[in-house]
C-alpha cells in the first residue's frame, strides 16, 4: 500500500518550520494516541504514521532527502511495522514531556523558597522624605538544629530505594514507557528515615523576624521595595525567596498627591478675594507666603514651584498647587447684615458681576431656543 505524503499526514505546508511541525504532530498524535483509542487499529496506524512523518520532517537531512526524492529518498530511515517505532522515545520526551513529566527530568535540585509580601502604610511626609522602618514578618526559616536537611543530628537523608536517587521512576503504559516523579521521595531523590526532632523532618520552622526597611524618598502607593533573600527558606536547604514590601500612603489632612505634584485647598475670605492680600500656606518644608491678587475667584490655582515631591526614580521635583476657595461669612450680626445690604446696593450687575450676568444671559438664550 502506498504511503501518504508526510506533510499531508501532519496537516502542514511544505514550508512549515520546526515549531509548526511540532505543534501539528502534537495535535495528530494526541488525537490518535492508543490510550485515547483502545482497541482501535486504525487509530494506532495513524499514530504510527504521524510518528514516522514527524521523525523524517523534524530531521533536516532526512527532510531534504524526502523533499527531493519523496518516500524513495528516506525508505528504511524511519522505524515502522510491528517491532517498534524507531526514535519515538526521543520524540515523545520532546513533544509530550510537559504532559507526562518528560523523559529525562531527573532528580529535582533544591527548590527556591516562596516570595513574601508585606503591606507597609506610610504617612505622606515619610513617603516624600524617605525613612527607615522596622517590620516584623512571619516566615519559614531553616531549622537551626538540622540546618535545613530535616534529618536528626548525626544522621543524613538516605538515597530513595524506589527511584535509586533519580527522583523519577519509569512507568510502562501500553507499548511505551514514560517517566514521572517518584511517589516515595516526591522527586527529591532522598528520604529521611530519622527526622529532626525540632522540625519533625520538614527542615523548616515558623518564626517571626524583625527587619529594617530603608524607604527611599518619593515612594508612592503601589511601589514595591524588594528585600532579596528575606522570603521563605527553600525546602531541602534551597535558597530563600524574596520579600516584597508593598507601599501604601495614607490620606493626608491637608494635601492630596498626584504623581509628583501636591494639591491643597486654601480658604480665603470674600474680602481678601475682592481686595487681594497675602496669607501663609503650608508646605511639606514649612510655611510660605502666598500673594492673593484682587478679584480672585473660587477655584483659582496658584502654583508654588518645587514644593511638591521629588520622584523616587529621579527627576525634577513637582509643584504644590493651591486652590483658593472663597468662604461665605456666617453668624453675621445685625450691623454686618446692614452693611452688606448697603454695599450690595452700590453694586452693578454688569460691572461688578460679569460672570453672573453672562450666566443669566445664557439661561435666557437656552430657554428661548427651546421649541415647546
Amino acid at each position: 500500500m502506498s504511503k501518504r505524503d508526510y506533510y499531508e499526514v501532519l496537516g502542514v505546508s511544505k514550508g512549515a518550520d520546526e515549531k509548526e511541525l511540532k505543534k501539528a504532530y502534537r495535535r495528530v498524535a494526541m488525537k490518535y494516541h492508543p490510550d485515547r483509542n483502545p482497541d482501535d487499529k486504525e487509530a494506532e496506524n495513524k499514530f504510527k504514521e504521524a510518528n514516522e512523518a514527524y521523525e523524517i520532517l523534524s530531521d533536516p537531512q532526512k527532510k531534504a532527502a524526502y523533499d527531493q526524492f519523496g518516500h524513495a529518498g528516506v525508505d528504511g530511515q524511519a522505524g515502522h511495522g510491528g517491532g517498534g517505532f524507531g526514535g519515538f522515545s526521543d520524540i515523545f520526551g520532546d513533544v509530550f514531556g510537559d504532559i507526562f513529566g518528560g523523559a529525562g527530568g531527573g532528580r529535582r535540585g533544591p527548590q527556591r523558597g516562596s516570595d513574601l509580601r508585606y503591606d507597609l502604610e506610610l504617612d505622606l511626609e515619610d513617603a516624600v522624605r524617605g525613612t527607615t522602618v522596622k517590620i516584623r514578618v512571619p516566615t519559614l526559616a531553616n531549622c537551626g538544629t538540622c540546618h535545613g536537611s530535616g534529618a536528626k543530628a548525626g544522621s543524613k537523608p538516605q538515597t530513595c530505594g524506589t527511584c535509586g536517587g533519580a527522583g523519577q521512576v519509569r512507568m510502562q503504559q501500553g507499548f511505551f514507557s514514560v517517566q514521572q516523579t517518584c511517589p516515595n521521595c516526591r522527586g527529591r531523590g532522598t528520604v529521611i528515615t530519622d527526622p529532626c526532632t525540632s522540625c519533625h523532618g520538614r527542615g523548616r520552622v515558623e518564626e517571626t523576624k524583625t527587619l529594617s526597611v530603608k524607604v527611599p524618598p518619593g515612594v508612592d502607593t503601589g511601589d514595591r521595595i524588594r528585600l532579596a533573600g528575606e522570603g521563605e527558606a527553600g525546602p531541602d536547604g534551597g535558597p530563600a525567596g524574596d520579600l516584597y514590601v508593598q507601599v501604601m500612603v495614607k490620606e493626608h489632612e491637608l494635601f492630596q498627591r498626584d504623581g509628583k505634584n501636591l494639591y491643597c485647598e486654601v480658604p480665603i475670605s470674600f474680602v481678601t478675594a475682592a481686595l487681594g492680600g497675602e496669607m501663609e500656606v503650608p508646605t511639606l518644608d514649612g510655611k510660605v507666603k502666598l500673594k492673593i491678587p484682587a478679584e480672585s475667584q473660587t477655584g483659582k490655582l496658584f502654583r508654588l514651584r518645587g514644593k511638591g515631591v521629588t520622584p523616587v526614580r529621579g527627576g525634577a521635583p513637582g509643584d504644590l498647587l493651591c486652590r483658593v476657595v472663597v468662604e461665605t461669612p456666617i453668624n453675621l450680626s445685625t450691623k454686618q447684615k446692614e452693611l452688606l445690604e448697603e454695599f450690595a446696593g452700590t453694586l452693578s450687575e454688569k460691572k461688578n458681576s460679569p460672570r453672573q450676568t453672562g450666566w443669566f444671559e445664557g439661561v435666557k438664550n437656552f430657554f428661548g431656543d427651546m421649541k415647546l
